[in-house]
């Protein structure tokens, strides 16, 4: 049987690599999970393992060629032609987990996105000794970002549960072993047996060749850097992540408050314990909270305030919103109003759309709008991609999708990544006045709160209008005052007479 080895995915908005170089040649044997290749991108280099044990067969893209998502790199040549590639490999028990699961499929964690390097294992849908279809959903994780559901790899009988429920897994993990439905019931209890094995015998797996290059290059060891990969085996970003680690070390020694962290929660009375409740905080709502400090930590908070008068963008809601619910399929929000006139004032004022690198600004020449949204699980930002080119209907669509996938906890690691200004709509809960807080790299952050009629001196006369405070949080590191005040003016000045947003004024 023949198997193809294809590009991976590469992160976002990554579509091509080159093939740096080959570990293997045609005729070579291979064992699961070995690397096969390194490719190089713009931002990382990505190694190829092996996706099943064989003999190498033809290599389709050699070492120089750009290559695509999904293109066909190489193949392997398995089952007669597999027969070489455990002898090798014998004496190694981590190598012999492969040979030992003939008659089963590991469940691995699927790519978790840019940066996610482990999950914990909210639900299991399935137990052990249940049948299970392909593709059916097996499992639930959950990231410090997303939820991500794990299907079955082939149809079977579900034979172990590597990791239980509440358990932390790496990338790349091995949560399951199904036993295939043309395996019988014998091969399930050498899945169980001899899984383990490989597990705990990861320091027997080669560390990727690239990692060992990287580590000879910064004079480190292999017991000073953690292994993410599969059974602990260290990859070149380890490596990276250790340098990095070493740098910056001496910072978190000179930092005073951090023990305070620890300090032990004040006594409680005897008869105030029995009604309390201890419930673990989810990695979604222990990340948010570690960003939000780490934002007050690292920028230089600072707020403006302004007000706005909505009339003029009432009015023209209320005038059109049947027509263009009609016509668009979709309500005429504020929210739309709002995002226009956001993308409007940061091509006047870029540094509030920038973000720090360093000693370096950078400054984006597009808008990617994040739209902070609620949801039962915590603070979700999806990002609204090229907001300042798409119309008025394309803003409310991508809105209303993103909000619904948002709440449902569907929303994928890509659509989270890459914001570079958010707006965060406490009003739909009632608030008339806050500060956000900035959503890192970024340098600023739009709250709208809530709209409440108020008495207002218009040429000399007292009338009631539906006024809304806006705040703009942003890091001063970067935006001064000047251009704090001038772009919340700018906000203003589009939504109080939104004709100038046609007009580009």
């Amino acid at each position: 049987m023949t198997i193809e080895v294809r590009v991976p995915t590469l992160g976002e908005s990554v579509t091509e690599a080159t093939v740096a170089t080959w570990f293997k040649k045609p005729g070579d044997a291979v064992a699961v999970d070995e690397m096969l290749c390194e490719l190089e991108t713009d931002k990382v280099t990505v190694e190829v393992p092996s996706p099943a044990a064989g003999v190498m067969g033809e290599i389709v893209a050699a070492e120089g060629e750009t290559v695509g998502v999904n293109a066909l790199l190489a193949t392997i040549a398995a089952g007669e032609g597999a027969a070489p590639a455990p002898a090798p490999a014998a004496p190694t028990p981590a190598a012999a987990a492969p040979a030992a699961a003939a008659g089963s499929v590991d469940v691995i964690v699927p790519t978790l996105g840019e940066s996610v390097t482990e999950a914990t294992v909210s639900t299991w849908f399935k137990q052990v000794g249940d049948s299970v279809a392909q593709d059916e959903m097996l499992c639930e994780l959950e990231t410090d970002k997303v939820s991500v559901e794990v299907p079955a790899p082939a149809a079977g009988v579900l034979a172990e549960i590597v990791a239980p429920e509440g358990g932390t897994v790496d990338a790349s993990a091995k949560l399951a072993v199904i036993s295939s439905a043309s395996a019988g019931a014998a091969a399930a209890p050498a899945a169980v047996t001899e899984a383990p094995a490989a597990v705990n015998t990861g320091k027997d797996v080669a560390n990727a060749p690239s990692a060992e290059k990287a580590m000879a290059e910064a004079g480190l060891s292999a017991d000073q850097v953690t292994g993410t990969g599969r059974d602990g085996r260290i990859m070149k970003e380890d490596v990276a992540n250790a340098v990095a680690a070493a740098a910056t070390a001496p910072a978190p020694a000179a930092t005073v408050p951090a023990p305070a962290a620890q300090t032990p929660r004040a006594p409680v009375a005897a008869e105030d314990a029995n009604r309390e409740e201890r419930v673990r905080m989810t990695r979604l709502r222990q990340t948010i909270a570690k960003r939000l400090k780490d934002a007050q930590n690292t920028a230089a908070i600072l707020t403006t305030y302004n007000e706005v008068d909505m009339t003029e963008v009432m009015a023209l809601r209320n005038e059109y919103k049947e027509l263009f619910l009609k016509k668009h399929g979709v309500k005429l929000g504020f929210m739309s109003f709002f995002t226009k006139a956001c993308c409007h004032a940061l091509k006047e004022v870029p540094e509030v759309n920038a973000e720090i690198d360093g000693t370096d600004i950078v400054y984006k020449n597009f808008v990617h709008m994040g739209v902070a949204a609620g949801t039962p699980q915590g603070l979700v930002v999806p990002v609204i991609r090229d907001a300042d080119s798409m119309s008025f209907a394309e803003i409310e669509k991508a809105i209303a999708e993103k909000g619904k996938r948002a709440r449902d906890g569907k929303l994928s690691m890509a659509e989270m990544q890459g914001g570079t200004f958010t707006i965060s709509n406490g009003g739909v809960y009632g608030s008339l006045m806050s500060s956000p807080i900035l959503n890192p790299p970024q340098s600023g952050i739009l709250g709208m709160h809530k709209i409440q009629d108020r008495p207002m001196a218009i040429n000399g006369e007292v009338k009631i209008r539906p006024m809304m405070y806006l705040a703009l949080s942003y890091d001063h590191r970067i935006v001064d005052g000047k251009g704090a005040v001038t772009f919340l003016v700018r906000v203003k000045e589009a939504l109080e007479d939104p004709r100038r947003l046609l007009m580009d004024l």
